[in-house]
């Protein structure tokens, strides 16, 4: 009783509260004061992740002291894929667990932006599991989910509507990546564009206050920077070169998308959760024991290679006698480049919470040194490996995500590379370029283009004809007719409905044909009584068309329109009868997307 008297009482508190702001702000400063809010409290979720994440690595690492440790890192992926499947199913049972950006487009798309409370923490606790023991991910999405959730449940805290939740849930988005790299413009050009189905002038002050505050706190709460500033000026010889790297690493983030995708579906093939847990943590046991820059981020490797430290690629691995021959270390960068593509997928396919953002910056890294150090070791050209490396990360992040504008500015923030800005804007723009032109969708919004939750502005009538679910625009309120009813036994409900048109079904409910009010009303009023008493199943008509209830809503828009139709009887997989779908009620809702989304973020 206590509890629920206190719940009643802040709630009340609240109310109050939200009355007076109502009153006494105005709606755009008090955006921006929420804004800030999100930033802070963004960048305080992202810079806990990142510490817990490295607290549990560096325990494992450092100060867990057994003479057969070793050993255990075949297996410490595994425990963590493990435990993070058990905290999920222990704590997070009320809701259904969302992890990555994908689900984040789905709930602006499909959920008006909400997002469950659990998320501000789940995501935090999860993937630190996940990747502190050694899952190859990254941490960068659940920081991202993180902010997301403190904006949404804000937004819904205080009654907001749905754009105006949404710049939160993008001012969350952009926090987590600013506390997550310490790069506030990045983490605002993300949540444009990448988060926001579309983008106006009033979005950019929330969205650089909260960006800017999270990067503050983040060097307030974390104090180790993600790279360090490394960055040499670039020449114009290498001008040629950095149009290759974008070419080919465009061509390698197609390979990485759609390995992305078929190594999903091989694991949701597999129904038992616990074996995908066992195959996908072995598997990452054995590839970090192979290929130790694969444990975890992986940010460690990308900075001794921007140090310089090219034999730390073999220096703690079973090929470490090598370390010091040039052509083992291209061969090993390749192998690294290519293990982390599969660890950092199927870490994220067995269970563990993670990103994708973070390893492809480091498989864009690894790209980098391979490409410039093997040509070096031709003879035939000098090329600042750190420069190809920085120039690396930024067109995978573009190519795979199809962020230009976000690969851009994240490389030059995180290593001080502004003074790279052309060839960054060169090897983005061309990995994207060929990205886009193979594949349509980025590898965050291809699962939800094929399932028609995508809110896209490419193709705004079939996005929007795909958002509307023919279950949610059945109409009921039809008189059905039984094959042996008469039209003098129906008379009532044939002459007091509002509608013109009937039903007909069996007794399993079975569509058997439709009559019209016309037909019905002639054999009412006819002078012979065997017409008043023809059986229904005698005058019914097949209907032109019938509709499954799981018809794309293009594809009733396409048969209503070529068989000129405006009204179709819909069924379920068992040939029932459902209802009545309109070309109206479609129109309808239609018109009221499309204002929903003209009224987005003006």
């Amino acid at each position: 009783m206590h509890y629920k008297a206190y719940q009643k009482r802040l709630i009340r508190y609240l109310v109050d509260i939200n009355d007076w702001r109502k009153r006494r702000i105005s709606k755009t400063n008090f955006l921006i004061m929420a804004a800030a809010v999100v930033g802070v409290l963004g960048g305080i979720a992202s810079s806990l992740l990142k510490k817990l994440t490295h607290l549990i690595a560096s325990f494992l690492q450092n100060d867990f002291h057994w003479q057969y440790k070793y050993y255990l890192y075949l297996f410490f992926p595994l425990i963590g894929i493990f435990l993070t499947i058990l905290y999920i199913r222990t704590f997070i049972r009320r809701s259904k667990f969302q992890h990555g950006i994908p689900a984040i487009l789905y709930n602006i798309s499909r959920n008006s932006s909400k997002l469950d409370f659990h998320n501000i923490y789940s995501q935090v606790i999860s993937s630190a599991l996940t990747v502190g023991l050694g899952g190859s991910a990254g941490l960068e999405a659940p920081a991202v989910a993180s902010g997301s959730a403190i904006g949404s449940n804000i937004g819904r805290l205080f009654g907001l509507n749905y754009r105006e939740t949404t710049l939160l849930l993008a001012c969350g988005a952009a926090a987590g990546i600013a506390g997550a790299f310490n790069s506030p413009i990045a983490g605002m050009i993300f949540a444009i564009e990448v988060i926001l189905p579309e983008f106006s002038i009033p979005a950019v002050i929330p969205l650089l206050l909260s960006s800017a505050l999270a990067s503050v706190i983040s060097k307030l709460i974390y104090t180790e920077p993600l790279f360090a500033l490394v960055t040499k000026n670039w020449t114009v010889d290498a001008f040629w070169y950095y149009i290759a790297l974008g070419i080919f690493i465009g061509l390698y983030s197609v390979f990485y998308s759609k390995l992305n995708s078929k190594i999903f579906r091989i694991f949701d093939s597999i129904k038992n959760r616990y074996n995908k847990v066992w195959i996908g943590g072995i598997s990452l046991g054995i590839m970090i024991a192979l290929l130790p820059a694969l444990y975890g981020e992986g940010y460690i490797t990308i900075q001794k290679l921007l140090n310089g430290d090219y034999p730390s690629l073999l220096a703690n691995s079973l090929f470490g006698q090598y370390q010091h021959i040039a052509w083992a270390l291209v061969l090993f960068g390749v192998l690294s480049m290519i293990g982390k593509t599969f660890a950092s997928v199927i870490t994220m396919a067995s269970g563990g919470n993670g990103g994708m953002f973070g390893p492809t910056v480091v498989v864009g890294g690894l790209f980098g040194f391979v490409f410039a150090y093997g040509f070096n070791q031709t003879g035939m050209v000098d090329l600042n490996v750190t420069n190809f490396i920085i120039a690396g990360m930024a067109a995978s992040v573009s190519g795979v995500m199809h962020a230009p504008l976000t690969g851009i500015f994240l490389a030059a923030e995180i290593t001080g590379g502004y003074i790279l800005m052309v060839p960054l804007m060169i090897v983005s723009a061309l990995s994207y370029f060929i990205n886009k032109g193979i594949l349509k969708y980025s590898i965050y919004t291809k699962g939800l283009a094929e399932q028609g939750d995508l809110l896209s502005h490419e193709n705004k009538d079939n996005s929007v004809l795909r958002s509307i679910k023919l279950k949610y625009l059945l109409e009921k309120d039809f008189v059905i007719l039984q094959l042996d009813d008469t039209p003098k036994s129906r008379s009532y409900d044939i002459v007091h409905t509002h509608r013109n048109i009937f039903p007909v079904v069996d007794n399993e409910g079975v569509l058997s044909g439709l009559l019209y009010s016309d037909t019905l009303l002639e054999l009412l009023l006819s002078n012979k009584e065997e017409d008043r008493n023809r059986l229904m199943k005698d005058v019914a008509q097949p209907p032109q068309k019938v509709i499954h209830i799981n018809t794309p809503m293009s594809d009733v828009m396409q048969i209503m329109d070529s068989q000129d139709i405006r009204i179709l009887p819909v069924v379920d997989d068992n040939e029932r009868y459902l209802g009545f779908v309109t070309k109206n009620s479609i129109f309808n809702k239609y018109r009221t997307i499309l204002m929903r989304q003209a009224d987005y973020m003006q």
